[in-house]
């Protein structure tokens, strides 16, 4: 499993991790991107950190069908696509885009 001793890596999972929560939610453009960024700032916010309970909860909520063990392993899942775009080289666009996505989303 991907570490998250780097912050960046965890803002990118939960990033994408929000923009499929909300897309199971049916939330699309402003309302899902919303979504998505508050659940990347909550890894910043100890009592709000547990992305997991905020999906499990808000699935529940609107009365999406998604398994614990679903939910889990698209965050497994996406753990590792956040590993991989954030282990390239110097330069490399992603790793590039994702310090920027965490600088950005890091600000008050």
């Amino acid at each position: 499993m991907t570490s998250f001793d780097d912050p960046g890596r965890m803002i990118l999972r939960n990033k994408l991790l929000g923009r499929w929560a909300a897309g199971q939610l049916g939330k699309t453009g402003r309302d899902a991107d919303q979504y998505s960024e508050a659940l990347a700032r909550a890894a910043f916010h100890p009592d709000r950190g547990d992305v997991f309970s905020t999906i499990r909860k808000d699935f529940d909520a609107a009365g999406v069908t998604q398994t614990d063990e679903q939910i889990l392993r698209v965050m497994t899942e996406f753990s590792i696509k956040a590993g991989e775009a954030m282990s390239g080289g110097p330069g490399d666009s992603v790793r590039g885009a994702g310090a920027m996505l965490a600088r950005k989303l890091m600000l008050p």
